[in-house]
């Protein structure tokens, strides 16, 4: 099945699809620090690197499904929370706006759980109408990516719809994986991580291991107020998309806890304190090894990374739309055979 992916990013989403099966054939994406990423990565997918909302819908190739992540910024309890008031939250429209005009058979869009919010209920409740009268039955979760072998907290929101003349409604699986500890997930990383070279320029080639680089620099006093060390034998805090507020190795001691939003680095342990490297990120975001994030600054790896959907749970996702829109295939039939008629 063919599939179209907007808001593309690094392409995190679209990897799990395509490990999947799905053959992902066009693609969107308006960040130029993003573009090498992607390009190298998914050699097969045409790259369209203008903005959302200067493409015309008929310019979008016809396709079994639409996929993507609206930037999420705008609904993040970490940024702004201006939500569908900001430019960005916007464009959740024009996803839309595509959607309604190629008809494909489902869709799926990913964002922050902040949407979830009471100050942004009427503009969610706003989306979800506008999905159902483009066409489709939708299906709402937040899922924890934890429960489906990625290892960290990080709670996101799905939208997920079938074109309503297939005659079903996507139904999300209720289903746990083990927990995969930091230990599993970047154990063997431990001793070749190389700092980040003056304002935070990227080593290249000299990593050993590519992309296994971390920011230098201070600590915020926000960064400080809480813990942000997990141990080996647990799960990642939440990747976040800015290299600043990266989680701290686990080789590194709990932070200590002085008053109320205030902790240091346990004294005389101090050098053990170190952001995880943008490849420790990948592993934790569940990308292969041989997938190379391009970039000058080590600021725009970790946003890559931390924008992503881990390949896991979206190959988890993917699998899952596949095999229901495989067990209503007569569903469907009848419905392409009648919208043929239609046509003619």
């Amino acid at each position: 099945m063919k599939i179209v992916s907007l808001f593309a990013g690094a392409g995190g989403l679209d990897l799990g699809f395509q490990k999947a099966g799905f053959d992902l054939i066009w693609a969107n994406e308006y960040d130029h620090e993003i573009w090498e990423t992607y390009e190298k990565n998914h050699l097969n997918t045409i790259l369209d690197k203008r903005s959302i909302v200067n493409i015309l819908a008929d310019e979008v190739p016809d396709c079994d499904g639409i996929i993507g992540g609206p930037p999420c910024q705008s609904w993040s309890e970490a940024g702004a929370m201006k939500g569908i008031g900001d430019k960005r939250g916007q464009l959740f429209f024009d996803f839309i706006r595509i959607l309604k005009a190629k008809q494909p058979k489902f869709f799926l869009a990913e964002n922050v759980s902040g949407m979830l919010l009471e100050r942004h209920s009427d503009a969610l409740r706003n989306i979800k109408n506008l999905f159902r009268e483009a066409g489709y039955k939708l299906s709402f979760e937040m899922l924890n990516a934890s429960d489906y072998n990625v290892p960290q907290d990080r709670k996101r929101v799905f939208f997920i719809g079938i074109r309503k003349d297939l005659g079903f409604d996507f139904e999300f699986p209720k289903m746990k994986f083990p927990k995969i500890t930091l230990k599993e997930a970047i154990g063997g990383l431990k001793e070749s991580a190389l700092p980040a070279l003056e304002y935070n320029n990227t080593n290249g080639e000299s990593c050993i291991v590519s992309n296994h680089e971390y920011m230098i620099g201070n600590f915020s006093t926000i960064f400080m107020s809480r813990n942000r060390v997990r141990s080996w034998d647990e799960q990642s805090f939440t990747i976040q998309a800015g290299g600043r507020h990266a989680p701290i190795h686990p080789q590194a001691p709990k932070m200590k806890f002085i008053e109320q939003n205030v902790r240091v680095f346990v004294p005389g342990k101090e050098h053990l304190y170190r952001r995880l490297s943008v490849r420790e990120c990948a592993r934790i975001q569940t990308f292969p090894d041989d997938f190379i994030f391009h970039y000058k600054k080590v600021a725009a790896g970790y946003k890559m990374i931390g924008n992503a959907v881990p390949v896991n749970l979206a190959k988890f996702l993917a699998s899952s739309i596949k095999a229901q829109l495989k067990a209503n295939e007569n569903k469907i039939e009848k419905a392409n055979s009648i919208q043929e008629a239609i046509a003619v």
